[in-house]
């Protein structure tokens, strides 16, 4: 190994982040889809996730993912993107799908299910997914996306965490990711009712995307409606980074060119793929390979 990259691998965040994303794609249908300048912005933003979760997909047929998911491909010379899909969810004509789109040479699907909500509390039913994570700290991670609908907001939070017992219980895990379009903010959900949710009041949450974040695209709105909500003290110690990602300020578009893709953001997370931090061997093994090494470059007489 070369010595610079040697000690990369050794000192903390030396590992390569792993991006997760989730992003309201506004009625993503197979028209929307095929305009050029829409696909091409599509394609950017999700060329920089490792996963990444579409919601308000809505294409009963797949063409529009499948046109995605090629030109995604032509793209990115990194590795091949693979797809997971829910079927069609809603409670009238108007159905939506979860998509995950992810890099199938980093993670593979272990597991996956839709949410059977026998009391038809949400409007479009979790889809949820485990993962291989490329981590000795974390072999596989959990994905529970949710899309609330405005009207119900609180309803379906709070109903969340009865998904996430389920999870638990089913796979045996309580390291997983909750995250979406939550409509948890403005006149969805005011901030006062948002600190009595189930998962503020209940530990273990952590919420990495903050209450005065804006996800909105319009200048007019400052909402922080789409959230990434961290469970698990494995997930939470491998924790990098959260936010939302600006697209239109990124790729230099106006307001109203970046509303023809979506009026939301998408929020994002990035996880290390080891702990951060060097134990006190760690550290000493470190200046012990210094002290061998030095008289090889020619740095000591």
């Amino acid at each position: 190994m070369h010595y610079p990259a040697m000690l990369l691998l050794l000192l903390p965040g030396g590992a390569e982040a792993f991006r997760i994303c989730a992003f309201n794609g506004q009625r993503l249908t197979l028209s929307k889809a095929a305009r050029e300048h829409v696909m091409d912005t599509f394609v950017r933003i999700l060329a920089r996730c490792d996963i990444m979760v579409l919601q308000e997909v809505v294409d009963a047929s797949g063409s529009a993912i499948s046109l995605l998911l090629r030109e995604l491909n032509r793209f990115d010379g990194s590795g091949f993107y693979s797809v997971l899909s829910s079927p069609s969810l809603g409670r009238s004509t108007y159905m939506e799908k979860y998509v995950y789109v992810y890099r199938s040479h980093k993670t593979q699907v272990l597991d996956s299910y839709v949410y059977e909500d026998t009391d038809d509390l949400f409007a479009r039913e979790p889809f949820v997914a485990q993962f291989t994570f490329p981590s000795k700290v974390l072999p596989s991670l959990v994905l529970v996306p949710l899309h609330t609908t405005p009207k119900a907001v609180e309803k379906e939070l709070n109903a969340l965490y009865d998904v996430f017992l389920d999870v638990s219980q089913r796979w045996q895990s309580q390291d997983m990711i909750l995250l979406g379009d939550f409509n948890a903010d403005c006149a969805s959900l005011p901030k006062k009712r948002l600190g009595e949710l189930v998962l503020r009041t209940q530990a273990g949450f952590q919420w990495v995307i903050g209450d005065e974040e804006d996800t909105t695209v319009r200048a007019s709105t400052r909402c922080a409606y789409d959230r990434v909500v961290l469970h698990g003290g494995r997930c939470q110690r491998l924790l990098r980074s959260a936010a939302a990602f600006n697209f239109p300020r990124s790729f230099g578009l106006t307001e109203e060119e970046a509303l023809n893709i979506s009026d939301h953001y998408p929020v994002e997370v990035e996880l290390n793929r080891a702990a951060p931090g060097l134990p006190p061997l760690g550290l000493a093994a470190l200046l012990l390979l210094l002290l061998l090494l030095l008289p090889r470059l020619g740095l000591v007489a």
